[in-house]
């Protein structure tokens, strides 16, 4: 049988390179509503939940005790439970309900209840439910900087951009974790380099990750994953409480902590139960919520693939970060991991979190290429910043970053690769040489930079976690080779820590180092006109992308010196000889505007044209059309005066057009809008067609080539060239033009 063309060619597109599979809800490969899945319910004796989800309380597991005992509000637990999930769906979407009294209930429901909210919203209903459900009003946004090399001359140019770039968040990791101190370092350095006020982390084993945030290397933790079901935590040698411990104790050294969940973690892992992602996620939410955690990284985050490959997937994915919104808790949107090979595909992922805002939208926005991305790649990188960037400006959306030119970003990261550089001297560590400052300074990624030696680095990073050097350490190193600005910020960022308003719900610091807040910064979204809006100077910076021009420099290569061999001769009268062509152009043409849109001189678009209808044995006369700039009026005009009622009418910028006296206007025999493809070739060949119609022979059209990417090019070229060329309209009749010349034929 013979196979469809068609079908070839879309088997090779890059969305079926994808992974698709049934849902299969017993190995738990289902978003939602799983067979599986409890139906809600809540029963309380003495002030203890005795029953939940159909679980009575003897057969709890831990997590349903932690739930049960330190996550559900019980002063209003009933209420919640018995109010409708519709109308508590309603209330996401209604402005007149404000998000505490939905969140004062939704702190009252069971993981089930919660999803049940959610069977009755669809995905728009669900932005809208988030955009009112954020806690802080400003969004923001969180970077990864990593790099295959570890190279640190190169991790604090990259923090230092990212930085600059506007991310509110950095955070690193490790490809050989011994290097989780230098790592740390240089993130820190550069993060602080680019502004004050980044937080930082270096996603390690938690151990190793508290002891950087007591050296005052990182600033924020979100390591601290959960799961929802009992096996999996066993399987991690967790339980909820040790969680909550260590949670505590990140905070009570002055460093914010944020878990992380994901919808699909335990299938992948085995241990599903047979219960929906997004049930056990609810699940998740409840402990992180019970463990006093402020917020949580969830969006399905490495297990993102999995979600993907099953109906409703990504709508499961919105779904939880909605769910954590609801219960009060700063979210981290996922968008991180490599989420699609298609790019249609990962951005109308991106969109649900994008358009309504989230306290984080991206938990990590690859501001490194994907192959030096150590978190397995990144959903957008480096080589996205200026689609992002047009992305904001298009939707007037703030996702948290910032135009920066490519002047400013080679000075900052010159700076902090040279800061690091000083601290290394100044510690004794490996050194950094000027080579490879510089290499970091101009790198895209670190195929670029030199080889280092990684046993030395080791070693080196081995004493230093062992010693007793810290943040302080640092920014005495810093202070005393010049790098005054790093060391306050490095400073600055302890002392923030010891008055630990950073750790508010939601917290982030503004370039002043002023906290940012659900506490400060809440946010009041009660529909059209409230809540948060790109405006002002924000709205200002967001448009300055480096691509946008003045209009004036579009056109500046269509306008020179008016044509000296072309001069108005008098009134246009008309033809009476049957051998005549009319050439009629614009009321601009080759005074105001002198080149086509392609680049052609106006003069030798007349010779080549004027060349065609000579090579027929016929003669042209040209007029210009004073009275309008539409290319079917100017044609129009040229055919009534043309003695052989043939015309070719020509606009400025190039656009053409064959007419026979007594055609319609919008009628005609040849029309050439393609005018950035036309050649001289064209124009000749058009002025030969013209003539072979006069002697009533019937032509070959002349073939055009077609460019579908020249209106993306060119629509704002278009549009000023017509504008000037309208500009020049009269009220007038048209005028004849002596044009000197001689054909080439």
């Amino acid at each position: 049988m013979a196979q469809s063309r068609r079908f070839a060619i879309l088997a090779q597109r890059d969305i079926n390179q994808e992974t698709f599979v049934e849902p299969w809800p017993k190995a738990g490969l289902v978003v939602t509503d799983s067979p599986y899945d409890p139906q809600p319910s809540l029963r309380m004796e003495g002030g203890r939940v005795v029953e939940m989800d159909g679980r009575q309380r003897a057969d709890f597991d831990m997590l349903d005790l932690f739930i049960a005992d330190h996550s559900l509000d019980l002063a209003v637990a009933e209420e919640a439970m018995a109010t409708p999930s519709q109308t508590i769906a309603r209330m996401l979407v209604d402005i007149n309900v404000p998000a505490a009294a939905v969140r004062r209930l939704a702190r009252g429901c069971t993981p089930a209840k919660l999803c049940d909210i959610i069977r009755h919203m669809n995905v728009l209903e669900m932005m809208v439910g988030l955009g009112k459900m954020r806690v802080r009003r400003t969004p923001a946004n969180q970077a990864h900087v990593t790099n295959w090399r570890e190279h640190p001359a190169l991790l604090a140019a990259d923090a230092a951009e990212a930085s600059l770039r506007g991310f509110a968040e950095v955070e690193t990791t490790v490809r050989v974790a011994r290097n989780a101190p230098f790592n740390a370092l240089a993130v820190l350095i550069g993060t602080q380099t680019g502004r004050g006020g980044v937080l930082t982390q270096c996603a390690v084993e938690e151990a190793l990750g508290l002891r950087l945030a007591m050296k005052g290397l990182t600033t924020y933790a979100e390591t601290l994953s959960v799961y929802g079901t009992e096996r999996t935590f066993v399987d991690g040698d967790d339980t909820p409480w040790s969680k909550a411990f260590l949670a505590s104790a990140y905070a009570s050294r002055g460093v914010k902590v944020r878990f992380t969940s994901g919808t699909g973690s335990e299938a992948l892992m085995g241990n599903a139960e047979g219960c929906s992602m997004l049930y056990l996620e609810a699940r998740c939410l409840q402990v992180v919520r019970g463990a006093g955690s402020q917020g949580v990284q969830n969006g399905s985050i490495s297990c993102i693939a999995l979600p993907e490959s099953l109906p409703g997937g990504v709508r499961a994915v919105l779904a939880e970060n909605l769910l954590a919104s609801m219960l009060g808790l700063e979210v981290a949107s996922g968008n991180d991991a490599l989420a699609s090979h298609s790019a249609i595909r990962k951005s109308a992922k991106l969109m649900l979190q994008f358009i309504p805002g989230t306290d984080f939208i991206f938990s990590g926005y690859s501001a490194v290429p994907k192959r030096d991305n150590l978190f397995g790649g990144g959903n957008f990188d480096a080589e996205d910043f200026d689609d992002y960037n047009v992305l904001q400006r298009d939707m007037q959306v703030d996702g948290g970053l910032r135009p920066i030119t490519e002047e400013e970003a080679l000075a900052i990261r010159r700076e902090a690769a040279r800061a690091i550089q000083a601290v290394y001297a100044e510690l004794g560590f490996p050194p950094i040489s000027d080579e490879e400052v510089e290499a970091a300074v101009i790198a895209h990624s670190s195929d670029d930079m030199p080889e280092r030696d990684l046993v030395a680095d080791l070693e080196a990073a081995d004493r230093f976690l062992a010693g007793e050097e810290g943040m302080l350490t640092v920014v005495q190193a810093l202070h005393r080779r010049g790098f005054t600005r790093t060391a306050q910020n490095i400073l600055e960022m302890g002392r923030q820590r010891v008055a630990g308003d950073y750790l508010q719900p939601s917290a982030i610091f503004d370039r002043h180092f002023r906290v940012l807040s659900a506490i400060n910064d809440p946010n009041d979204y009660t529909g059209p006109g409230t809540g948060y809006r790109v405006e002002g100077e924000r709205w200002q910076e967001i448009q300055a992308i480096p691509q946008a021009r003045p209009p004036q420099d579009f056109i500046k290569d269509q306008v020179g010196e008016p044509c000296k061999r072309l001069v108005e001769i008098g009134p246009a009268k008309p033809g009476t000889r049957p051998e005549e062509i009319i050439v009629a152009v614009g009321p601009a043409f080759g005074k105001e505007l002198t080149r086509t849109i392609g680049g052609l001189d106006h003069e030798a678009v007349l010779a080549a044209i004027l060349t065609g209808v000579a090579s027929e044995g016929l003669v042209a006369r040209i007029v210009k059309v004073k009275h309008s700039s539409d290319c079917a009026a100017i044609a129009t005009v040229g055919a009534e005066l043309s003695g052989s009622g043939i015309a070719i009418g020509l606009q400025s910028r190039g656009t053409a057009m064959i007419q026979k006296r007594g055609l319609a206007r919008l009628n005609n025999l040849e029309l050439f809008p393609q005018s950035p493809s036309l050649t001289l070739d064209t124009y000749r060949e058009m002025g030969r067609n013209a003539a072979r119609y006069a002697k009533g022979e019937k032509p070959k059209p002349v073939a055009v080539k077609i460019d579908n990417w020249a209106r993306l090019k060119l629509i704002v070229k278009t549009t000023l060239l017509h504008q000037r060329e309208t500009e020049q309209v009269r009220d007038e009749p048209p005028a004849e033009l002596f044009f000197d010349w001689e054909p080439d034929v």
